[in-house]
């Protein structure tokens, strides 16, 4: 039975969609609610006293119910554009001393992967990498080899440890709270980046949230919001010792003079006027998500219908999911026998069957959400199965 959440979709009407991963379809009331905030913006004035409470509210609100989500303070959550926004911004603002040791999985995407390198270049860093990408077993299994391979790949000068909570190519999700366990029994205490594009509205996030010092959001994938808004959270320590990096006036306590200071709280990170109909559309989107139960009844639900088409392609003879066992999440990724992902990708979406191929490793990612219907499942494997069928004999 598909979600009554699927009903507000219209993307969803002509097509069969796994791309959640990339970007989550807009709901119908949330572009409603994002075109009533512009109309009464204009109302009201785009720059005028009458509108600066509505701006306030509405900003308000979703900052509300986003620390609800996290888990953590609204004081510790800066507004963003994206994931990468939020993870570099804060990121750049840490004293950091030459020599010190940036840890990145070889999971991360490449765009936190570019920030990590140009930061080291410019601040005379060094970056390792450990290995996690082999890890294709249980949760248990995985979460034990995880932290056996941090404690391995530590050193006196790690500084910063870069983990994703779902990584984005396997579909493993990482014990962030376990992690950051480790790291502060470490002597220097690295801190603790994670990416978590993957996570928010596919996982419950409030345990790795709250064990994070900077756990970057985004609402435009899993929690089918509109794109160019995101959030970060952002740990005590790391406030108290990070300092601001894109300036602008809303970093500043007080607009009206620079001398004034930064904000104290997560705000001395954002930057300058953003668009305030994206904030009610997010609300919008976080309340239908809400009302199809709890995070943990969401990620059941996803993880079921993951696990199921999970188990139907392992039928198929070309077919060779990365991992061992029915995911944990939301991503399922696998390759097939012979064919180059990028162009199974196109020959799908001409079928209208949409999902996406990787570089790193070379394979396909198929997301399923609470919307994914068993029929859709189907539809995907039966092309599968036409697609990889050996040709017969003249």
């Amino acid at each position: 039975m598909a979600s009554e959440f699927r009903r507000q979709l219209p993307a969803l009407a002509n097509k069969t969609y796994f791309n959640y991963g990339g970007q989550g379809p807009l709901p119908s009331s949330s572009l409603e609610a994002m075109v009533a905030a512009w109309q009464r913006i204009q109302e009201l004035g785009p720059f005028t006293d009458e509108v600066w409470p509505f701006v306030e509210t509405t900003v308000s609100r979703l900052r509300q119910r986003l620390a609800h989500w996290l888990g953590v303070p609204p004081a510790r959550l800066a507004f963003t554009e994206n994931v990468t926004s939020g993870c570099v911004l804060p990121l750049w603002g840490l004293p950091w001393a030459a020599g010190d040791e940036l840890l990145i999985g070889d999971c991360e995407h490449p765009g936190v992967v570019a920030a990590c390198r140009e930061l080291a270049h410019r601040e005379g860093l060094v970056v390792s990498t450990w290995p996690l990408g082999d890890l294709r077993g249980d949760p248990a299994a995985t979460d034990a080899a995880v932290l056996q391979r941090l404690e391995a790949a530590l050193t006196p000068r790690t500084r910063l440890v870069v983990l994703s909570h779902l990584l984005w190519n396997t579909g493993q999700i990482m014990p962030i709270a376990a992690a950051a366990r480790r790291l502060q029994a470490h002597p220097r205490q690295p801190w603790l980046l994670v990416d978590a594009a993957q996570a928010l509205g596919s996982l419950p996030a409030q345990a790795a949230a709250q064990a994070a010092d900077i756990y970057a959001c985004t609402g435009h994938k899993w929690c089918c919001g509109p794109e160019g808004l995101g959030v970060v959270a952002l740990s005590e320590r790391l406030l108290a010792e990070a300092r601001p990096t894109l300036i602008g006036w809303r970093s500043l306590s007080h607009e009206g003079a620079a001398e004034s200071g930064f904000h104290r709280d997560g705000r001395r990170f954002e930057v300058a006027t953003s668009c305030i109909p994206l904030f009610a559309g997010l609300e919008q989107s976080l309340r239908l998500l809400e009302a199809e139960g709890t995070a943990e009844e969401r990620h059941r639900r996803i993880q079921a219908r993951a696990g199921k088409l999970w188990r139907q392609l392992q039928a198929l003879p070309a077919v060779r999911t990365l991992l061992d066992v029915p995911p944990p999440a939301g991503l399922v990724s696998f390759v097939v026998d012979g064919m180059a992902p990028g162009a199974l990708v196109s020959q799908l979406g001409q079928q209208g069957l949409w999902l996406r191929s990787l570089d790193d490793p070379p394979c396909l990612r198929a997301c399923t959400h609470i919307t994914t219907t068993d029929g859709e499942l189907e539809r995907l494997v039966e092309a599968l199965a036409a697609l990889t069928a050996p040709a017969e004999a003249p």
